[in-house]
């Protein structure tokens, strides 16, 4: 069986792929730290393949290849294209094939949204969204489905994307209004929730313009040498990750501060087993909950595409 975009997107409810990840990081999963693969590409930059795999014993079984392409950019194509399969735990038979981009796309907005729900204020109100791509419109309405968002402000380099999104935003009866780069640092200081999806080598956000109360979402670095705020944001924030293993391997966000030694790994108070397990109870948890500035940052794990790929199998097959 196989879904296209609009049929994976039908079959993943953001209330129902929020709930399925938060059960899946309870749930014993056997998920190794993705493979990295470096391919050289004639004339253009190296590429990259990302296998995922996880498994539920005796239920299901997933991977997902992913190809990074930066060269596709000079011709106008996408710099990454992906696909998932999820095949039966028991018998290995193939059960459903899926567009990787959109699983992956839904479940990083859904897995920051499930922190939200246990690190930002339930009373937020403002959100700044910093980034205006693909991840951007998944993450507005992730994060507007588990706290009463009412003012969305969208920033991004390139203001004609901003402009672009926000148009949207007001077209589905969202108040949503172009940030500039003037004004990012007031914004950032009003906002409640801070969500960034970007590709900057170079922080964003800055620690100083981060209020008390204020929720940080770092979506974007994947790689070490990625990063999204800088020293300040995270020596301030109670830090809360995906995965540790993840985080501490691949991301800029997490190893440029460890390495400059403005943080430790000891900083990290807790990941998504420990909360979704109710070991740690995020905000509420804290010794100032009302005060606390959090941080999440997530890198992608498998177990969140097996979550999502099992979720829209089961939907589509039982004709729901």
């Amino acid at each position: 069986m196989q879904l296209n975009v609009s049929q994976l997107q039908a079959a993943l409810p953001w209330s129902e792929v929020i709930e399925a990840l938060r059960v899946i990081f309870t749930r014993e999963v056997n998920a190794p730290i993705r493979h990295h693969h470096t391919m050289q590409v004639s004339g253009d930059p190296d590429a990259t393949l990302l296998l995922m795999p996880a498994w539920l014993e005796n239920e299901f079984v997933g991977v997902k290849l992913v190809n990074v392409f930066p060269g596709n950019n000079d011709r106008q194509l996408p710099g990454l294209s992906s696909h998932y399969m999820l095949s039966c735990g028991k018998t290995g038979q193939p059960l459903l094939q899926i567009d990787g981009n959109e699983l992956t796309a839904r479940r990083t907005a859904a897995a920051s949204a499930l922190a939200s729900s246990y690190l930002s204020r339930p009373d937020s109100q403002q959100m700044l969204m910093v980034g205006a791509g693909r991840m951007a419109r998944r993450l507005i309405p992730a994060h507007r489905s588990v706290r009463p968002l009412s003012k969305v402000f969208v920033w991004d380099r390139n203001q004609t994307a901003s402009e672009a999104l926000v148009a949207e935003l007001c077209e589905q009866d969202i108040d949503a209004q172009v940030c500039s780069d003037e004004q990012l640092p007031a914004v950032a200081k009003a906002s409640d929730l801070i969500s960034c999806a970007t590709m900057a080598k170079s922080p964003v956000i800055k620690g100083e313009w981060l209020s008390e109360g204020t929720h940080l979402d770092l979506v974007g670095s994947f790689v070490p040498d990625m990063r999204e705020t800088d020293n300040d944001a995270m020596q301030k924030g109670c830090i809360f990750v995906d995965t540790r293993a993840g985080t501490l391997a691949e991301t800029g966000d997490i190893i440029l501060p460890i390495e400059q030694g403005a943080i430790t790994k000891d900083d990290i108070i807790a990941e998504f087993s420990e909360l979704c397990a109710g070991q740690h109870s995020g905000r509420k948890g804290l010794a100032s909950p009302d005060s606390a500035i959090t941080v999440f940052k997530s890198v992608g794990d498998s177990r969140e595409d097996l979550a999502a790929a099992v979720l829209a199998y089961q939907k589509t097959s039982q004709g729901s």
